[in-house]
C-alpha cells in the first residue's frame, strides 16, 4: 500500500508539473530573462498529437505524431530545458528574422540608404545575425488548446534593420495533424522582412538516428546556385538532369555526397528552390517520407522559395532532448522563403515592407502516415 501510495504521489506530482507525452516538463523551460519569463507552452488535438512551443524564440520543441503503428513519435529536434536554448547559437525550431537565410556581406540599400548588419557567416548576416529573433522573448497567448499567438515588437535599429516591425505569429495545430504558422508584420518605415521557422525534422521517430535514408520531394524546376560562401550567384539552375532534381522522391542520401560543385560548396543540400506553386499554399510545396516509421511531411507555403537544409553543418556532438546526441546529418530543414540576398538582387522578388502595407506569410507543416 506505501509502494501504491508514493507511485500515486509520484505521478500526481508529474501531472503537477507539466509533463508532457514528449517528456518534457514545464517547470524546466521557466526562467527570467530579458524582463520576463520564458515557458513552454502545449497544443493537442483530437488525435492526442501534440505541439510544444516556447515563447524564447518561438521555438518549436517537440512534436509529436503517430507512426504507422499508431505509437507516437517526436519529429522534431530540440534540447529538453530553457538554459540549454539559452546557451547554444543554434536554431533548433527558432523563429527566425528580421531576415531568415543570408545577406551578403552585412549590407543592403533600401531607398539610397545603406545599412550595415551584423556578419555572422563568411562575412556575411544569417537569419538576422547572432541576436535575431530565435534570441528574444516573444509575448504569448494561448487562447485555446491548440492556438498560440506570440508577438514581439522589433525596435528601428535592432541589429542594423530599419523601422519598427510589429510581429504576430500563431501556431495553430490542426486537427488534421499540422502545424499551420502565419506569420504577420506591419511597419513604421520602408524595412526588409523575411521570416521563417527553423525546426529540424527526423520523422523515423529515433533519436540519435540520420536522416539519409528519407525521402525527400520538392515541387521545384529551379533553384538559386551559390558561390563558396553560399550567396546565390544570381540566375536560376536548372535541376534537369543535377542532384538538385528532387521532384520525384529521392532517398537524401543518394546523392549528397556526389562531386556536384553546388553540393560540395554547400557541403550536401543547402540551397533555396524556386518553387512551381506559384504561392498557392493549397499546392505541395515539398514532401518527406521515413520508410522505416511511415511518417510524412508535407510542406505547404504562399512563399516562392523554400531552403532544404540537411544538417550538413552539425558537428555530431550536440546533446539534445532526453540527453541523445545528434549526429551529423541528424535532422533536415524545409524553412519557406523569400530567397536568400534578395535586398541586393533586383531581379528576386521583393522583401521590402513599406508603411501602411501588411506583410503575410504562411507554412504548413502537415504530419502524414503512410501504412
Amino acid at each position: 500500500m506505501t509502494a501504491f501510495a508514493m507511485c500515486m504521489l509520484l505521478s500526481c506530482g508529474e501531472k503537477e508539473e507539466g509533463k508532457t507525452l514528449s517528456g518534457l516538463k514545464k517547470s524546466d523551460f521557466v526562467v527570467e530573462t530579458e524582463g520576463g519569463q520564458t515557458a513552454l507552452f502545449v497544443l493537442k488535438n483530437k488525435n492526442g498529437a501534440e505541439a510544444c512551443i516556447t515563447n524564447y524564440g518561438g521555438r518549436l520543441v517537440s512534436m509529436m505524431v503517430p507512426d504507422r503503428e499508431g505509437n507516437m513519435k517526436d519529429v522534431v529536434l530540440g534540447y529538453d530545458n530553457i538554459n540549454d536554448y539559452l546557451s547554444s547559437d543554434g536554431n533548433f525550431g527558432a523563429l527566425i528574422g528580421r531576415y531568415g537565410n543570408r545577406i551578403a556581406n552585412g549590407k543592403f540599400t533600401l531607398d539610397d540608404v545603406e545599412y550595415t548588419l551584423p556578419q555572422n557567416n563568411n562575412g556575411h548576416c544569417l537569419h538576422g545575425g547572432p541576436d535575431g529573433y530565435h534570441t528574444r522573448l516573444w509575448d504569448a497567448v494561448q487562447p485555446d488548446g491548440q492556438t498560440l499567438v506570440l508577438t514581439y515588437l522589433s525596435p528601428d535599429g535592432e541589429a542594423g534593420f530599419p523601422g519598427n516591425l510589429d510581429i504576430k505569429v500563431t501556431y495553430a495545430l490542426t486537427e488534421d495533424n499540422a502545424v499551420d504558422i502565419t506569420y504577420e508584420a506591419t511597419t513604421d518605415q520602408p524595412t526588409i522582412v523575411n521570416l521563417t521557422n527553423h525546426s529540424y525534422f527526423n520523422l523515423s521517430g529515433v533519436p540519435g538516428s540520420r536522416i539519409l535514408d528519407q525521402l525527400i520531394t520538392i515541387n521545384a524546376d529551379a533553384y538559386t546556385p551559390v558561390n563558396e560562401t553560399l550567396i546565390p550567384e544570381g540566375a536560376p539552375g536548372w535541376v534537369e538532369g543535377t542532384p538538385m532534381d528532387l521532384r520525384q522522391p529521392v532517398a537524401i542520401g543518394d546523392h549528397i555526397d556526389d562531386a556536384f560543385e553546388q553540393l560540395v560548396r554547400g557541403r550536401g543540400y543547402d540551397h533555396n528552390w524556386i518553387l512551381n506553386t506559384n504561392g498557392n499554399s493549397t499546392v505541395p510545396a515539398a514532401k518527406a517520407l521515413s520508410k522505416t516509421s511511415g511518417i510524412g511531411l508535407e510542406v505547404y507555403t504562399n512563399e516562392p522559395g523554400v531552403q532544404f537544409y540537411t544538417g550538413n553543418f552539425m558537428a555530431g556532438d550536440e546533446k539534445g532532448k532526453h540527453g541523445v546526441t545528434y549526429p551529423h546529418r541528424g535532422a533536415f530543414c524545409l524553412e519557406t522563403q523569400h530567397y536568400p540576398d534578395s535586398p541586393n538582387k533586383p531581379e528576386y522578388p521583393s522583401t521590402v515592407l513599406r508603411p501602411g502595407e501588411h506583410y503575410t506569410s504562411r507554412c504548413i507543416y502537415k504530419f502524414t502516415v503512410e501504412k
